[in-house]
């Protein structure tokens, strides 16, 4: 039995066997599935045991009816014998050029407050200037590239010790990972969520509290540094690109002061 966070990159298999596991991930029927992308049953049950080939057409439906990320879609058409239909290309690839701007841009128009992008494992490829600011103390070995975000937020030898609502913090991402690996079904990222279950338990402390309005929109994080405590609150923006799926899979992580006070401290930080 497949466990639930495989992921169909790491098992080769037909594109029937690749479309089941989807569907299964979405705990849909074979009726359900059908009705949705409005083929019969019937025609449904033959694709995913393989008695009949869908056309390039019904693989996009069936994809886009089943939400499924732009990477595995083209594992999908590959699977079925088509040719891939979205781009993947690296970040740093020179034609990414413009992108890169674009993204370096929002994050320096960020400052003073820290702003950082990551890839689709939590890796930090681009930040402003704060950033770094904020990492100093921690553990070499952690800040070596690629840096894992959550590993170096979580890490005891990491940022841990300085993050004042870390039992909070910790359960907030954890509760994004989970989410990421129920829709991708990434195998790295289900390894990595052990890992990180595995570090030291915080222990009990009273949650950071926002007004009402802000609720299930910003996450409070209370983080210590010379100049001070920053109470911060944390966003996430992710680009919905149609077509690359690099840039469907960037994600800004932007922090803004909770008070003046963390204002102030993050002004002081930033004029070094």
């Amino acid at each position: 039995m497949r466990a639930m966070h495989s992921s169909p990159h790491s098992i080769p298999a037909p594109f029937g066997e690749r479309l089941r596991h989807w569907r299964q991930r979405r705990r849909l029927s074979q009726l359900d599935l059908a009705h949705a992308a409005e083929v019969s049953t019937r025609h449904l049950s033959c694709v995913e045991t393989g008695r009949a080939s869908p056309s390039r057409d019904m693989v996009l439906r069936l994809a886009h009816r089943l939400d499924v990320p732009l990477r595995e879609r083209n594992a999908l058409l590959v699977a079925a014998g088509y040719a891939p239909m979205y781009r993947e290309r690296p970040l740093d690839a020179p034609e990414m050029a413009g992108a890169r701007a674009a993204v370096q841009r929002i994050l320096d128009c960020h400052e003073p407050w820290p702003a950082l992008a990551m890839d689709r494992h939590w890796n930090l490829v681009m930040a402003n200037r704060i950033v770094p600011l904020l990492l100093a103390g921690a553990d070499a070995e952690l800040l070596r590239p690629p840096v894992n975000v959550l590993r170096l937020s979580l890490h005891p030898r990491g940022l841990a010790t300085r993050i004042a609502n870390l039992g909070q913090w910790r359960t907030h991402l954890f509760e994004r990972l989970r989410q990421q690996i129920h829709e991708s079904g990434d195998a790295v990222l289900a390894a990595l969520l052990q890992e990180l279950q595995a570090y030291p338990q915080p222990p009990d402390a009273p949650a950071l509290q926002l007004p009402d309005e802000h609720l299930g929109v910003l996450m409070p994080f209370q983080f210590r540094t010379a100049a001070g405590m920053l109470n911060l609150v944390s966003t996430t923006t992710v680009f919905g690109s149609p077509v690359d799926v690099t840039l469907q899979e960037l994600a800004l992580e932007t922090f803004f002061p909770a008070d003046d006070a963390s204002a102030a401290a993050l002004r002081v930080l930033a004029q070094g």
